[in-house]
């Protein structure tokens, strides 16, 4: 169960690392690289010791895959909401400034 709960964590952290890689914050991505690795230290060592069973390989591929889903999931809502926000912003921007011109025109 502890495997499957660790395939859970290690694809969210991965998810985590690929937006902190892909948005070049250097720092964020070593740190997060270092967790990832002392992760893959545990899943290696727990696959060599249970290399007869090989549920606890599925148990862990399972965990994987819902990580990978709920980072994935996460980091969709929160690009769709800061997306939604940039849209409000550049609308109320845009109102603003057709008031702006509107006020010119009757200065004029």
């Amino acid at each position: 169960m502890i495997i499957f709960l660790v395939g859970i964590l290690e694809m969210v952290i991965v998810t985590v690392w690929t937006k902190v890689v892909t948005r070049t914050q250097v720092l964020a991505s070593g740190l997060v690289t270092v967790v990832n690795i002392l992760i893959w230290y545990y899943v290696l060592e727990t696959v060599l010791n249970n290399i007869d069973r090989f549920s606890v390989i599925l148990e862990y591929a399972f965990g994987c895959a819902i990580g990978a889903m709920i980072g994935t999931y996460y980091f969709s809502r929160d690009e769709k909401a800061t997306e939604a926000k940039r849209r409000r912003q550049n609308k109320a921007s845009q109102a603003a400034d057709n008031s702006l011109r509107t006020e010119e025109t009757y200065v004029s």
